[in-house]
């Protein structure tokens, strides 16, 4: 009995998944067929269209798990400590210096191979 209501559950999803897709895509194509209408009506119509289709998409045990996902994501970025200005110049510092110091010695090395090159071709 379960398998059968998660095979509906599934079935509605995807009906309503498709809906919200056909709906998004009739906004966009209403957005362009009404050209010579504001662009403000334009850009509102298209919102609406949007949220609506949103709306719709959030019923589904995907849009649920999105959601999820985005709401956990937000909160695991309020628990990142970020580095202070001052942190933050002093590693870019010191990145600029890694990326100096290693490009002088890739230049010499490719100085002391030319050299070696040079003398064994003549």
């Amino acid at each position: 009995m379960n398998a059968k209501t998660e095979v509906e559950g599934s079935t509605m999803d995807t009906v309503k998944l498709a809906l919200a897709v056909l709906m998004l895509a009739g906004g966009i194509a209403g957005f362009y067929y009404y050209e010579g209408y504001s662009l403000l009506f334009r850009v509102l119509g298209l919102l609406a269209v949007a949220g609506v289709a949103v709306a719709i998409a959030m019923q589904t045990m995907v849009g649920r798990k999105i959601w999820a996902f985005a709401s956990d994501s937000r909160t695991e970025v309020r628990k990142v400590v970020w580095p202070s200005r001052q942190e933050t110049i002093q590693t870019t510092l010191i990145v600029f210096a890694m990326v100096l110091v290693i490009g002088i010695i890739l230049w010499l090395v490719d100085m002391a191979l030319m050299a070696i090159v040079r003398t064994v071709t003549g």
